[in-house]
């Protein structure tokens, strides 16, 4: 067993003989009980830093240190040396005061040991400040301290590291953590649902179960001749969509945007088109009559510019709708409701419009040409 004599820092006198063994922590601990001081730093006779237990017995082996002396170096008074220990949850890190204060000197570390006790620290057994926190999350945050350079080992999730940040309030590198975090997010895809995609979609769903795309993009694909029925297309974004001949009979397209696409020769039987946007889109030869009597509901659209000629919409509603400037040239209009609606500059040429409903509906510039059933004024106010 290997013996050193231990003397208080800068004096020579008191000395006390005690066995080598075990940890660095532990030779520190037998000096604060013997020399009845804190000690957190151990000099060989020449003055050098001992950090390295081991290497330290070898060498006491190996050179026989003159008296092997080992200096304790703490204030009389207890006060702290620029060299700390910190307990973090169990682990115990060294480092500088230095290097805790400097880098971040409004943070809760540089606070908490710029003076003297200032927070009250409180120490364990072996004098290591006792923070109850994440070793794990720490590390990474007293590197950053040390050289300035924000390094996450494989493992570590970024987000604990940045809750420690911000608890000890090192708010660059919280900042540094937030773009770390944001940057390895994968981006939002908003790429539109291709054909092939969407046909995956309706093989793997049983006939008689509800296909629910509310919300999804299908901008500018080709969906024509598909059997869409009973889909619900709420609020999704079709607008430039081949939708030619597709089957959209009892499908929900309240609120979803259309603007642009073809529907040409589409099955719309009881579609619900509720406030959606349609304009620009073409319509032709559509079918919009159930022999059910089920009614296909259009309230409130915007069909601008759409082109609907030579479409069945016998009991459409088309309540309060925009059609402004549309073509609906020898469409059936039988018992329709076309309440409220703008027809202004509408052409409606060889329309069937027995029976429909235009009170409050606005004609101005509407072309009435070659109707089939005479137009009575009672059915139209202004």
């Amino acid at each position: 067993m290997r013996r050193v004599t231990l003397f208080v820092n800068g004096t020579s006198k008191n000395g006390k003989v005690v066995a080598v063994y075990g940890t660095l922590a532990d030779l520190l601990s037998v000096a604060s009980s013997k020399l009845g001081i804190r000690a957190s730093c151990l000099y060989n006779g020449k003055g050098g830093l001992i950090d390295d237990i081991i290497y330290f017995m070898s060498l006491i082996q190996i050179n026989d240190y003159p008296q092997n002396e080992v200096k304790a170096s703490s204030d009389p008074d207890g006060a702290q040396t620029d060299w700390l220990t910190l307990n973090i949850g169990g682990r115990l890190f060294t480092t500088t005061r230095s290097t805790l204060v400097s880098k971040e000197p409004e943070s809760m570390l540089a606070y908490m040991f710029r003076g003297k006790d200032v927070w009250g620290n409180k120490q364990d057994e072996h004098g290591a400040y006792l923070i109850d926190r994440s070793p794990e999350y720490f590390e990474p945050i007293l590197n950053y301290l040390r050289h300035g350079q924000l390094i996450i080992n494989e493992g570590i999730n970024i987000r604990g590291v940045l809750e420690e940040a911000r608890f000890f309030g090192i708010e660059q590198l919280a900042e540094q953590l937030e773009v770390a975090i944001k940057n390895s997010q994968p981006p939002e895809d908003h790429s539109p649902i291709s054909r092939k995609e969407f046909v995956r979609f309706l093989l793997a769903t049983p006939t008689k179960s509800e296909l629910r795309c509310q919300g999804l993009n299908f901008s500018g694909a080709d969906l024509s001749r598909l059997d869409l029925r009973y889909i619900n297309f709420k609020m999704a974004n079709l607008s430039r969509c081949n939708l030619t001949h597709a089957n959209l009979c009892c499908s929900n397209l309240e609120r979803a945007d259309l603007s642009g696409a073809n529907l040409d020769g589409a099955n719309l039987q009881g579609v619900k088109m509720l406030c959606s946007n349609a304009e620009g889109a073409s319509l032709k030869g559509c079918n919009f009559e159930d022999p059910s009597g089920l009614k296909a509901n259009l309230e409130g659209a915007n069909l601008k510019g759409v082109d609907m000629e030579g479409s069945q919409m016998t009991g459409i509603n088309l309540r309060v709708a925009t059609l402004k400037n549309a073509k609906l040239k020898n469409c059936n209009l039988r018992g329709a409701t076309l309440a409220g609606t703008d027809l202004e500059n509408c052409d409606l040429s060889g329309c069937d419009l027995q029976e429909a409903n235009l009170r409050g509906s606005n004609v101005k510039g509407a072309i009435f040409e070659e109707m089939l059933t005479p137009l009575h004024m009672s059915q139209s106010v202004r």
